[in-house]
C-alpha cells in the first residue's frame, strides 16, 4: 500500500499509535499537505461515516478514528502554508439552553470536522444569544448545529432560530438540528433548514451545500 493508503486505514482501523508516524513519513516523502488530508485522514474519516451509516462502526469506534484524525492534523499544522488547505464551510454546533448532553452534539461534530469542516463547538446549555453572538463574530460562519436531547429543551431551538430571525442573520446561515426526540416535521415546524438523523447524515446534507 501507499502511504497515503496507510494513513486512511490508519483512520479507519483507529490505529492511535501509527499515524504521526505514518503522516511524519508522507511529509518526508515530500507529499503536499492536501493531498495528505484530501486522501489519507478526510477520506478515512468518509469511510467511518459510511460505516456508522451501514450500522457497522459505533460510537467508540468513530471516536477512535476522528481522534486519530486529530492527531494527524496536529502533525500537519506547522506544515500548512497559508491558503493551501481550504476547508468546505464553517459550522458552528452547541447543545441548546437547559441541555447538558453533549455525546452526540460532540460526534458530530468530529465527524464534521473529519469530513472536512472547520467546527465551532459552543459546548452545552447554549443559549440563544449565544449563538447569535457566534455568528456575529465569525462572518464565515455558514451553518449552525443545534442539538437537543430533551423534550424540554426542544423549544430553544426554536428560541435560537428566532433569534437569528431577530438578529438579521437568519438569511446568512442554514440552521440543522438534531437529537433523539427531535424530528423532521418539528424541524419545519420550527423553520429549520435540515434535521439530522445522525453524524453521517449531517455530513451529506453539508456536503450537498458546500462542496
Amino acid at each position: 500500500m501507499s502511504i497515503l493508503e496507510n494513513i486512511l486505514v490508519g483512520v479507519v482501523e483507529g490505529k492511535l499509535g501509527e499515524i504521526d508516524s505514518l503522516v511524519q513519513k508522507a511529509l518526508d516523502e515530500k507529499i503536499a499537505v492536501k493531498e495528505i488530508i484530501d486522501k489519507g485522514l478526510i477520506k478515512g474519516m468518509s469511510v467511518v461515516a459510511e460505516r456508522w451509516k451501514a450500522g457497522d462502526y459505533f460510537v467508540p469506534e468513530v471516536l477512535r478514528s476522528a481522534k486519530v484524525m486529530q492527531m494527524g492534523m496536529d502533525v500537519l499544522k506547522p506544515h500548512m502554508a497559508g491558503g493551501e488547505v481550504k476547508v468546505k464551510a464553517t459550522f458552528a454546533i452547541g447543545t441548546v439552553k437547559g441541555d447538558l448532553h453533549d455525546i452526540g452534539k460532540n460526534l458530530v461534530s468530529l465527524m464534521v470536522e473529519g469530513a472536512g469542516y472547520e467546527v465551532i463547538n459552543l459546548g452545552i446549555d447554549v443559549d440563544s444569544t449565544r449563538f447569535v453572538q457566534c455568528v456575529q463574530e465569525n462572518p464565515k460562519v455558514q451553518a449552525v448545529g443545534l442539538s437537543a436531547l430533551l423534550t424540554t429543551t426542544m423549544p430553544e431551538m426554536k428560541n435560537t432560530v428566532d433569534a437569528l430571525k431577530e438578529a438579521g442573520l437568519r438569511d446568512r446561515v442554514k440552521v440543522f438540528i438534531g437529537g433523539a426526540p427531535v424530528t423532521q416535521s418539528f424541524a419545519d415546524e420550527i423553520g429549520a433548514d435540515y434535521y439530522s438523523i445522525d453524524a453521517a447524515h449531517a455530513i451529506d446534507q453539508l456536503n450537498k451545500l458546500f462542496s
